[in-house]
């Protein structure tokens, strides 16, 4: 699977949800008022529900209905990615209370974790406490949806996040059982809630009205916060959230779940083709118009087998990006069966080649060096630059460098700020 292998914290087993007529309906309608999160095959730049910027808003979903103004909050008690365990109660003494959903999954999230920074760093000195949950059951998010990410929104990889991205507000994990989400009501992430000093519901809905932060016009959130700490109403107090809608736990089943997804893909061929010198040196100039992985890998590598599962559930996620995976086997050509029984073990249905140079022709095509029977991965960007290169096997860290550094590298296709999200990573990592 992903990196969630690497983490020492194993996520509780999960209980399913069933999918009643009423469920389908919600979801079907909620189908036809959204954005698939999943980025276009073709160009058009619609890549999810942030869509080019400004955002149409999701309908609620009947099963989970909105929280109406005036309701009084509900107590909570979440674990949080700092370790801890956190309850409504800590912020008791804070004048007005903002609960902000957001996830790790999400680019319109991803984009909207600054904004989300700015207003706790803005109004907390004015009374106004901040805390983010993450709704999310991991489980429910579909490959495909991860075209994003560098992680998943399991509590494990939450606290990766929030090292990685230096969050200093509270993020809780409510993806087990969804019970605050429910409560709330959900649509997407972000969606915010604002209360006011008797914790009664007084704004709902977006940050604001353009996931562009330069074409923003309409600055809700803030208005509303504006609004009650001067002691007058809420102007808007109802907004359209828009995003990513929220993964509940019936999503885990049914035609459109990951488990679904997987059977597809397993059902993929598997194909294994050969490369002489020719071929790799064209490999190495990338003209693929792509970001472009190439995994040189050997059946007699133990060390392979780990790496190669990580980097096909990365293929997976980012594969309908401007994102490639190339394998290279460079076991003697002899061995192709032994190679091609591997790969349909791993359902590896991207590009596969077979090296048919021995290991110095092999090296002097592509222009590295790396040990025999090891596995070597590098990460080529559209103009032919190596941006990032390991040998041996991929290790949480590096498989986090090597994602962030490839979404870096790619363009926003229609999430307008994600490119630049991880920029800041990859220029951390120069």
């Amino acid at each position: 699977m992903t990196s969630r292998k690497y983490l020492s914290e194993i996520r509780p087993s999960r209980h399913l949800l069933s999918v009643g007529l009423l469920a389908a309906a919600a979801l079907f309608l909620a189908g036809t008022l959204a954005w698939s999160q999943a980025p276009a095959r073709s160009g058009s730049g619609r890549g999810g529900r942030g869509g080019s910027g400004r955002g149409r808003g999701l309908q609620a979903d009947l099963d989970h209905p909105i929280m109406p103004i005036g309701t009084h909050i509900p107590d909570f008690t979440l674990p949080g990615a700092d370790g801890k365990t956190h309850s409504l109660s800590e912020w008791a003494g804070a004048k007005f209370l903002a609960v902000v959903f957001e996830c790790n999954h999400c680019p319109v999230s991803q984009i909207y974790e600054g904004r989300i920074k700015k207003l706790y760093e803005d109004y907390r000195g004015k009374g106004v406490a901040l805390v983010a949950i993450n709704p999310n059951n991991p489980g429910s998010v579909r490959l495909n949806e991860e075209g994003y990410t560098d992680l998943e929104d399991s509590l494990p990889e939450m606290k990766l996040r929030l090292a990685d991205r230096h969050i200093t507000w509270p993020y809780l994990y409510d993806g087990e059982t969804q019970t605050i989400a429910t409560k709330f009501g959900v649509v997407a992430t972000p969606h915010i809630y604002i209360f006011d000093q008797e914790r009664k519901l007084r704004y709902q809905g977006r940050i604001d009205d353009n996931q562009n932060e330069a074409l923003v016009k309409s600055q809700d959130a803030r208005n509303a916060m504006d609004a009650l700490l001067a002691g007058k109403p809420v102007p808007v107090e109802n907004t359209r959230a828009f995003g990513c809608s929220t993964k509940w736990l019936s999503k885990q089943v049914g035609s459109e779940s990951r488990g679904a997804e997987m059977e597809k893909i397993k059902a993929e061929p598997v194909k294994l083709n050969e490369a002489g010198a020719d071929e790799l040196k064209k490999l190495r100039a990338n003209a693929s118009g792509k970001v472009q992985v190439v995994t040189f890998w050997s059946t007699k590598c133990t060390a392979c087998a780990d790496t190669f599962d990580e980097l096909e559930m990365t293929y997976r996620m980012y594969r309908l990006r401007a994102f490639t995976l190339v394998t290279v086997a460079t076991d003697p050509p002899a061995d192709q069966p032994a190679v091609m029984d591997f790969l349909k073990t791993k359902y590896a249905s991207g590009a596969n080649l077979q090296a048919t140079v021995d290991h110095t022709a092999l090296q002097s095509a592509f222009g590295e060096k790396w040990k025999a029977n090891s596995i070597f991965t590098a990460v080529i960007a559209q103009d032919g630059t190596v941006i990032y290169k390991k040998e041996g096997k991929l290790a949480l860290p590096d498989l986090l460098a090597l994602r962030r550094v490839s979404q870096a590298h790619m363009p926003d296709t229609g999430y307008p700020g994600s490119q630049a999200y991880w920029q800041e990573d990859f220029k951390k990592s120069r």
